[in-house]
C-alpha cells in the first residue's frame, strides 16, 4: 500500500523520530539508572542531572532532523521556548515515573525506565510535532 502526503510525512517523521528519540531515550534512561545505580546518586536528581545533559542535544536533533521540513520555521524563538516546555512535561512526567514507582512504591531502580522508554515518547512525538514543529 502506497502512503501519501501527510501519511508518507508522518511516517518519515515517525521513523526519524524514533532513530533519534530513541537514541535519546536511552541515553537518559540508561543514564539515569547508571547514575543513581553505580554512582549512588538519588533517584530524582539523577534523572534531573540526565535532563540538563540531553535537552539541548534532543533540540538540535529534533529541529534539524526528526521534524525537519515540517511546519512554519519563522519563529525559532518561540519554537525553542515551545520545545523546552515540552521537554519539561516530559521530564516532569519521567520524574513522576521515578517518584510513583521507585520512591512511593520502593522499587528498583529500573522500574521507572520502562514508563520512561514506552510512555514519555508517545507524549513528546505528539507534543513536538502539533505544537512544536507544527
Amino acid at each position: 500500500m502506497k502512503l501519501l502526503g501527510k501519511h508518507r510525512e508522518l511516517a518519515g517523521q515517525i521513523v526519524r523520530f524514533g532513530l533519534t528519540g530513541g537514541l535519546l531515550t536511552l541515553l537518559v534512561a540508561g543514564g539515569y539508572w547508571a547514575v543513581a545505580e553505580l554512582l549512588g546518586v538519588e533517584p530524582m536528581l539523577s534523572l534531573t542531572l540526565n535532563y540538563l545533559v540531553f535537552t539541548t542535544l534532543g533540540y538540535v536533533l529534533h529541529s534539524r532532523f526528526s521534524f525537519r521540513g515540517h511546519g512554519s520555521r519563522d519563529n525559532a524563538a518561540l519554537r525553542t521556548v515551545r520545545f523546552f516546555t515540552v521537554n519539561t512535561t516530559g521530564f516532569l512526567l519521567n520524574q513522576l515515573f521515578v517518584w510513583l514507582l521507585v520512591k512511593h512504591l520502593g522499587g528498583p531502580t529500573w522500574w521507572a525506565v520502562i514508563p520512561i522508554l514506552l510512555v514519555t515518547p508517545v507524549v513528546t512525538f505528539s507534543l513536538n510535532r502539533r505544537w512544536v514543529f507544527a
